[in-house]
């Protein structure tokens, strides 16, 4: 009897591993489907779209795709693609730093941030498109006029997002922080930069998008290189097919850094993903109580 309950044991064991196995299948494919549904229906959408309009500006997926394999997997992609991203990379970071930095500084002064709000406002009501030939005109046609063209469409968000960080951080942590004599560096770490991280990441990843849009409109303006001139050139040469390919790789390239910066902002802010999980949890259980003890 004792080896008809092991048995028995076991096969009950196996069928729950089985079935564990065929739950985890089918909620990967079902984040699968939710993940390419989207996009299937819409490359379909665009097939119909090309052989019902039958234009020569709506070229079909296939001559896109076959145009994106010529034209990108090629020399282009190391004398246009990695340029744009060299620049759009270097623009990003400078911002983050300034913003960062600057909004810090502004956030943990009243005096200063009632001195810079109206300018702080009057600046980034500007559109940074219009920059640009002030831009061309004051650092020339170089590499460092599309440097400074994305830092000055991505320092804004970065900046009036760590103010506001700053500006919300706990005050009993602040008191905590002051009675315990932190000051200086390990205050700025461990107070501020901390306290504020969920509104500096929120304002770099605005400032993402931000800067892929300015990166493409630099190199539009005056450039010899990049995917922004290639697309441009395409265009005037009425090379169509190649023109939307060169849309498709900004489109890839904004799919990517967004991915990588996810995962950035998943370790960076773990804490506060952790800290919001055991909140919920906790109020959960607390309204689950409550319905015990009205019941």
């Amino acid at each position: 009897m004792s080896g008809d309950r092991g048995r028995s044991g076991q096969g009950r064991s196996g069928r729950g591993r089985s079935g564990r196995g065929r739950s985890v299948a089918a909620r990967a494919a079902l984040r699968l489907l939710t993940a390419l549904g989207l996009p299937v229906l819409l490359v379909l959408g665009w097939w119909a779209w090309s052989a019902a309009a039958d234009s020569f500006y709506v070229p079909p997926p296939g001559e896109v795709a076959a145009a994106f394999a010529d034209v990108w997997f090629s020399e282009r992609l190391t004398e246009d693609v990695l340029p744009s991203l060299g620049r759009l990379l270097a623009g990003y970071a400078l911002a983050g730093l300034l913003g960062t930095g600057l909004g810090v500084a502004i956030g943990s002064s009243p005096g200063l941030r009632a001195a810079c709000e109206p300018v702080l406002e009057f600046f980034r009501a500007v559109p940074p498109p219009v920059l640009v030939p002030l831009l061309m005109l004051l650092a020339g046609l170089d590499n460092a006029m599309k440097v400074l063209v994305v830092v000055s469409g991505c320092v804004w968000p970065v900046l009036l997002n760590t103010v506001e960080g700053v500006r919300a951080v706990d005050d009993v942590l602040a008191d905590t922080c002051r009675g315990y004599g932190i000051r200086g560096v390990a205050r700025l770490r461990h107070l501020l930069l901390r306290g504020a991280s969920p509104q500096i990441m929120a304002g770099l990843r605005q400032a993402l998008s931000i800067g892929i849009i300015l990166m493409v409109i630099g190199e539009m303006f005056a450039s010899t290189s990049g995917i922004g001139h290639t697309i441009v050139l395409f265009q005037r040469g009425f090379a169509i097919p190649q023109m939307w390919s060169g849309i498709v790789v900004l489109g890839l390239i904004g799919f990517g850094l967004s991915l990588a910066f996810r995962a950035v902002e998943r370790r960076v802010l773990s804490w506060h993903i952790a800290r919001a999980g055991h909140m919920g949890a906790t109020g959960r259980a607390g309204r689950a109580d409550s319905r015990g003890t009205h019941a």
